[in-house]
């Protein structure tokens, strides 16, 4: 397989932060502390991903001394993939990793809401789920629009290998109007791994911790009387598959899973 890998996020435009990458009049840097969290994080984006202004992949993993983002199209292994996450001389075991998966709507709703739970390719809890969440050592998200999740997801066969971790946020994300989306329980990339890391780590101030930079930026775009124009992602059918801010399709798969889905 071809490593398509970029090893940090394109430079950002002139008059944008060089930390955030966001617009002077939306950067949120100035109150951003980073926290330390025994589960790593792992954000996989698509190259092409243009959401400058409100996406939160970045703000994300800036807030996370266990964080990376890992710009690119496909990498040759989780290894190759977690770049200075990995540990020097020890190769990553794929089944104490998750790939945040929000599988279709009866997966979902299968969730006790404001829960989560490990699955396999069939959609059913795992037998050991207790053990196996317990020993996840981190967890991975999709970062782009539906295409671009999919491309993500068929372009990088070892995340067939690693767990499948369905989320139930039971809150509503804070883009409100500004982002449409197919089901209620579809939040961004920080959103969803902020509500999987509050859980697996029986951390709930994490939650509140990880999301209030990205409510300000929120309030900053609505503030500074932007719109989301054409240039924004929008859902698909509902039905959704692996990422953080999730709409697809159902159906799009074979045998190794559902494609995946958008996050932002």
């Amino acid at each position: 397989m071809t490593d398509d890998t970029l090893t940090s996020p394109p430079a950002p435009p002139p008059d944008a932060c060089g930390r955030c990458g966001k617009p002077a009049d939306l950067c949120v840097c100035q109150d951003l502390p980073v926290q330390e969290t025994r589960l790593a994080v792992l954000v996989l984006q698509h190259p092409q991903e243009q959401d400058v202004d409100l996406g939160t992949a970045r703000l994300l993993t800036l807030q996370l001394a266990r964080g990376v983002l890992r710009v690119g199209l496909s990498w040759p292994n989780l290894a190759k993939a977690l770049g200075p996450l990995a540990k020097a001389g020890e190769a990553p075991d794929p089944r104490r990793w998750a790939v945040l998966y929000m599988g279709s709507g009866d997966d979902v709703t299968a969730t006790p809401r404001g829960g989560l739970r490990l699955v396999d390719r069939k959609g059913a809890s795992l037998p050991d789920e207790a053990e196996a969440l317990a020993g996840l050592d981190g967890i991975v998200l999709l970062d782009g629009s539906w295409s671009q999740a999919k491309a993500l997801w068929w372009r990088n066969a070892w995340l067939l290998k690693l767990r499948r971790l369905v989320i139930h946020p039971d809150f509503r994300s804070a883009y409100g109007e500004l982002r449409r989306e197919p089901r209620q329980e579809s939040v961004s990339t920080l959103e969803a791994a902020a509500f999987a890391l509050s859980r697996l780590e029986e951390r709930p101030e994490l939650l509140e911790a990880l999301t209030a930079p990205f409510k300000r930026l929120v309030a900053a775009y609505r503030a500074s009387g932007r719109r989301a124009g054409a240039g924004e992602k929008r859902p698909g059918r509902p039905g959704g598959r692996p990422g953080g801010r999730w709409r697809g399709r159902r159906g799009a798969g074979k045998a190794g899973g559902k494609p995946a889905g958008g996050a932002s």
